[in-house]
């Protein structure tokens, strides 16, 4: 009878101890770290880091800057921003001189936030963006 009850609680013991242990990988798997950070320069992430390095090659065209920034507010015309190729609502913004709406792309205008809220853009691609705007809005 000893034994029995010994084979009985060393069969729950091991069933029990895999239930736990399928619980705990369940739970690492919940808890694991979606992604990693890497800095430029940081060796350890890998190939990780060069998608990002081979992006910043050069400056993007005024249309690429235009689609991945400006659309979202200006496609629409979002918070009063003109709507590009709305030649009317930009008549006024061209007559005042590609200076003045470089100003604004730049620092900011009324909601606008300074380029547009693209911190990483380099001036030079604020400004083709901005002659993009222009010309598709004569």
């Amino acid at each position: 009878m000893k034994r029995v009850l010994a084979v009985a609680l060393l069969g729950f013991g091991l069933f029990a101890g895999a239930a736990v242990a399928s619980v705990e990988d369940e739970i690492r798997d919940r808890i694991a770290p979606v992604g990693e950070v890497c800095l430029q320069g940081d060796d350890s992430c890998g190939a990780a880091a060069a998608p990002a390095a081979a992006a910043n090659a050069g400056p993007r065209s005024g249309e690429e800057v235009y689609n991945a920034v400006c659309a979202a507010c200006h496609g629409m015309g979002i918070a009063g921003a003109p709507k590009v190729g709305d030649a009317a609502a930009w008549a006024p913004r061209i007559g005042q001189g590609l200076d003045t709406l470089m100003n604004h792309a730049l620092n900011g205008f009324n909601a606008m936030p300074a380029k547009g809220g693209c911190a990483s853009c380099a001036d030079e691609e604020i400004q083709s963006a901005v002659e993009h705007m222009v010309e598709q809005s004569k």
